[in-house]
Formats: structure tokens, sequence, C-alpha cells
């Protein structure tokens, strides 16, 4: 099996090429912001229809842990503790938001989405769906849990 960064021969259409082996390995942390002016930011971007969806996310992620750093890489805001690496990730789409949990493989019960890594997340469609309490135990795990350094 090949590893991460080596080169492996691949057929793809009749032609045999050399494709780069990728993975998260290769996918550099982002650089903690000064601030949340970023994350506000990012707010501002989404569809007017998810905005209090992540504005809610935000509160409640920003309620539960204290100490956070914060960031926006890849047009997702991200969450973190210095002695834990980035540990939550929000990734919005059209009609729901992701709450990506970058250690939740490792959680006493892993959020049901995802099987990659240790990465596990939750899809969220209405403000009440923020309020669930498995959502805050979650939250409560992350800021525990070794994420991505």
């Amino acid at each position: 099996m090949a590893q991460l960064g080596e080169r492996k021969m691949v057929e793809w259409r009749g032609s045999t090429m050399t494709k780069m082996i990728k993975g998260s390995a290769g996918r550099i942390p982002p650089e903690p912001s000064v601030d949340h002016s970023a994350i506000d930011d990012w707010f501002r971007r989404q569809m007017p229809h998810l905005q209090p969806l992540v504005e809610r996310l935000d509160e409640t992620i920003r309620s539960a842990i204290p100490g956070l750093q914060f960031a926006v890489k890849w047009k997702r805001p991200y969450y973190g503790l210095q002695e834990l690496g980035w540990v939550i990730e929000l990734a919005a789409y059209d009609v729901s938001v992701n709450v990506v949990f970058l250690g939740g493989a490792d959680f006493e019960s892993p959020p049901p989405l995802g099987n990659s890594d240790r990465t596990r997340y939750v899809k969220l469609t209405t403000l009440e769906e923020v309020q669930r309490p498995e959502l805050h135990d979650w939250i409560e795990e992350a800021k525990r849990t070794p994420g991505w350094r």
C-alpha cells in the first residue's frame, strides 16, 4: 500500500500516469487570527438564511470553550486551543452547516458522520438543532480532546 507523499502509478482512461498520494498530512493548519474579526467577516459572506445558524453556533462554541483561538482558511472558520490545536471547524453549504470535530473519532460517543482520520461531524439545518444536548456534549468533549496541529 502506498504511503502519503509517495508516488503511485495509476491508470486513468486507458493511460498510466504518476500521482502523488495526498491526505491531511500535507495540509498545513491555519494561523490564528489576532481576534474574531475574520470569522465575523465569514458570517457576512454566508447565505442569508444560514447567517443566524452560524452565528448561534459561534456563540455556543465561544461560551463553552474559554480561551479560544480563531482562524479562517479554505473559506471555513476554525476554533482552537493553543494546547490542543484546532478542535472545531464550520463548513457552510447551501442548505446546511456542518460542525466538524477535528478529534471527534476520539470522543466517548462520536458524532455520526465521517469516517476518515479522526474527524467526525454533524449536519445542522435549523436553529433548534443547535440546542440539541448531544451537540453541546460534543463541544464540551472538543475542549478536552487533541485536534489538528
